[in-house]
């Protein structure tokens, strides 16, 4: 039964271990990366890529490199967020292109182009500065993927303890176009959730009128 948001909410933890036996089927995993397809990024350039692994041999080679972490095994899929390096810079053409998608004239088009270019000429000047810019957004994907996981029941568990360069390695990455951002297990937890531990709201929010 389809949850709303705010049950998803209460619904949704980090999963430490999976039931193995249980899989996602494909219709509900696509509703997961379309969760992800669809989510928000600056200046509308999408700047990141899902490796979905379900190779057993492959997912072994992760968890050592994971931290030894069981989620990576024991999942229904493992989702490999990525973000893109390569495709943001405007010498690419990347972006040229994803602002064409947009029916504007060529006034407009330009302007948003060298908007694009000195609004983050800093940003873009080094690969480094690219991926703390597109792995941040990437985690936006990443959450809603999440929420809508379970939306439909299913759990989920983000991870960034790993060892970057080895997983890394061990996916043949080209890492001058794609480094890797997060590692998302998906499926069904086998333990009865924990307690949601959270701050009060007015702990946590202000008001400035």
């Amino acid at each position: 039964m389809e949850k709303t948001f705010m049950e998803a909410m209460d619904f949704r933890h980090a999963c430490k271990i999976f039931d193995e036996t249980k899989k996602i089927s494909n219709e509900e995993l696509e509703y997961i990366l379309e969760a992800g397809r669809k989510s928000c990024s600056s200046f509308g350039m999408e700047p990141w890529k899902f490796l979905v692994i379900t190779n057993n041999e492959l997912r072994e080679k992760l968890k050592k490199v994971c931290w030894d972490q069981p989620q990576v095994t024991t999942c229904s899929h493992l989702v490999i967020i990525l973000a893109a390096i390569e495709d943001v810079k405007p010498e690419s053409g990347v972006p040229r292109k994803k602002f064409g998608r947009r029916d504007m004239p060529q006034e407009k088009y330009d302007f948003y182009l060298n908007l694009y270019a000195e609004h983050l000429k800093e940003t873009l000047s080094t690969d480094e500065n690219i991926y703390a810019w597109t792995s941040k957004q990437s985690y936006i994907a990443a959450s809603n993927m999440m929420t809508a996981a379970a939306v439909r029941g299913i759990d989920s568990c983000p991870i960034e303890g790993f060892e970057k360069e080895n997983v890394e390695k061990i996916l043949e990455l080209d890492t001058s176009k794609y480094q890797l951002s997060l590692v998302l297990p998906f499926g069904y937890r086998v333990n009865p959730q924990s307690e949601q531990l959270r701050e009060k709201l007015e702990d946590i929010v202000e008001y400035i009128n």
